[in-house]
């Protein structure tokens, strides 16, 4: 059974950082084949793509609103993904979720549950 188990859910004030972990199990076919991905959904807006990392080799992409602000990496070891964020703002407010798609195989396709980000004033 597939799992994406996200951590690191918290509040921060704006300007704060925050650090976002996605542990991946039971994936089928090696971690490094996958597209690890995180969205996020605030409230009363549709879920947006924040942030990606393909495979091999590991090249980064980010939504306009975050680049420079926020930094996606991948632990082949370990099987996991972080997003680090910095210079937090309230905008950045929202349920951030963890996504792994195969690079080739896109039915392979999983999700973590969410993990909230709350960004004060």
């Amino acid at each position: 059974q597939v799992q994406l188990v996200e951590s690191g859910e918290g509040l921060v004030q704006a300007g704060g950082s925050l650090r976002l972990s996605c542990a991946a199990s039971g994936l089928t076919f090696s971690f490094s084949n996958y597209i690890m991905r995180w969205y996020r959904q605030a409230p009363g807006r549709e879920r947006e793509l924040v942030a990606a990392i393909i495979t091999t080799p590991d090249t980064a992409d980010y939504v306009d609103s975050v680049k420079g602000r926020f930094t996606i990496t991948r632990d082949k070891t370990k099987k996991t993904s972080a997003l680090q964020m910095n210079s937090l703002k309230l905008e950045d407010t929202g349920v951030y979720y963890c996504n792994a798609v195969h690079s080739t195989i896109r039915d392979l396709d999983f999700w973590g549950k969410g993990t909230l980000v709350t960004v004060s004033s």
